[in-house]
């Protein structure tokens, strides 16, 4: 059975300064590489944000990032669906990029990674009014999972935000996801990153999460995309259950 695949998590780049593929010395990768990557290994459409490290973040890195994000989607025809960045340090900045996002038919926030931008705490009053402002246009939200106990009190604080939590990770952070989730019904989790090796996470995610609260993701370039396709492939679920990740519940968060 041949899956249409959704690549709900990835990081795109205009500039080559912003790939972040750890060993971009020995592949040959630019910004028109992206596409046919993702098309030879029969991914259809992708997601993501930008990122740019700096040793200071400002509003203006911000925007930027979210500037390449909407010339890569014009560049790439449509098949980038691009993520904006916010930041906590410029709530009105950000209010406004939202809103921009929102005009410019941008349908996702994130991923955010604040270690990447240089704040830590989810739980910050300022990220809270982002996400109160966020919630007006139902625009899911991919977070970064670092500590999940700030995950799980920021998700049951915005119980009308839909939530991505990217990267399993080990063990016993899949547990912790999964008793969030449990407690959370807006709060879905991506396969990218670290925990896609152990073979029978993505089972016992979706026996006690559901499928519908799981998303196809590589992480790329980061991640090796083919990687990714393999376990949801190999693991023992049902194709119906594989239909959800690959692609439906991007459709249905998206408004695809």
């Amino acid at each position: 059975m041949a899956f249409e695949i959704i690549d709900f998590h990835m990081h795109p780049f205009l500039d080559p300064a912003d790939n972040l593929c750890h060993h971009k010395d020995i592949l040959q990768l630019s910004v028109d590489t992206t596409p046919q990557e993702m098309k030879n290994a029969g991914i259809s459409r992708f997601c993501g944000s930008v990122i740019k490290l700096a040793e200071k973040t400002t509003f203006e890195l911000i925007k930027a990032c979210n500037r390449d994000a909407l010339a890569l989607r014009e560049r790439y025809e449509g098949a980038y669906i691009p993520g904006f960045q916010v930041h906590p340090d410029f709530i009105e900045e950000s209010i406004a990029e939202i809103d921009f996002a929102h005009e410019n038919d941008v349908r996702l926030i994130g991923e955010i990674v604040p270690y990447c931008h240089h704040w830590e705490d989810y739980s910050c009053p300022e990220f809270s009014v982002l996400l109160d402002h966020i919630e007006k246009y139902d625009m899911p939200v991919s977070v970064h999972s670092g500590n999940q106990d700030q995950l799980e009190r920021m998700a049951l604080a915005h119980p009308h935000v839909n939530f991505v939590f990217a990267h399993p990770n080990e063990k016993a952070s899949v547990l912790r996801h999964i008793e969030i989730m449990k407690k959370c019904d807006n709060v879905c989790l991506d396969i990218s990153g670290t925990g896609i090796l152990r073979y029978g996470m993505i089972k016992r995610l979706v026996e006690q999460c559901g499928a519908e609260r799981i998303l196809f993701g590589t992480d790329y370039p980061i991640g090796g995309l083919e990687l990714y396709i393999t376990s949801i492939l190999t693991e023992k679920i049902t194709d119906r259950d594989r239909e959800l990740i690959f692609n439906d519940n991007a459709k249905r968060l998206l408004h695809l």
